[in-house]
């Protein structure tokens, strides 16, 4: 499996901004799903995530702005971001488990809020 991400940048607080991660190989291998962020000088946190025929499940700083969805038939993780805040600017990284325990990360991006 590899993961590909596209999208972040620069947004104003209070904006919007998806990101994407497209999965190609043997995603059926694939038991959970994720997108986890590393601010400056900070530990990596999960932001959300969910388990295959689970519902998704959020960090309390992003509940009612963010939306984990996953297109099953293209392989394609994605998050959308709205109402963007100064304290979300951190990179950004896609992450699957697989059913054997192992787990890959996608590139990570850098999502910055700022006026």
């Amino acid at each position: 499996v590899q993961l590909q991400a596209s999208g972040g940048g620069l947004v104003q607080p209070g904006g919007s901004l998806r990101r994407s991660c497209a999965a190609s190989g043997s995603i059926f291998s694939i038991n959970a799903w994720g997108w986890y962020r590393q601010a400056p000088g900070k530990e990596r946190e999960l932001v959300a995530h969910f388990r295959r025929g689970g519902s998704p499940d959020y960090t309390d700083s992003v509940k009612g702005r963010f939306t984990i969805s996953l297109d099953n038939a293209k392989g394609t993780l994605d998050l959308q971001m709205n109402t963007l805040k100064p304290e979300d600017t951190a990179v950004y990284y896609c992450n699957v488990r697989f059913y054997s325990g192992l787990s890959l990360w996608g590139q990570g991006t850098l999502v910055t809020v700022s006026s």
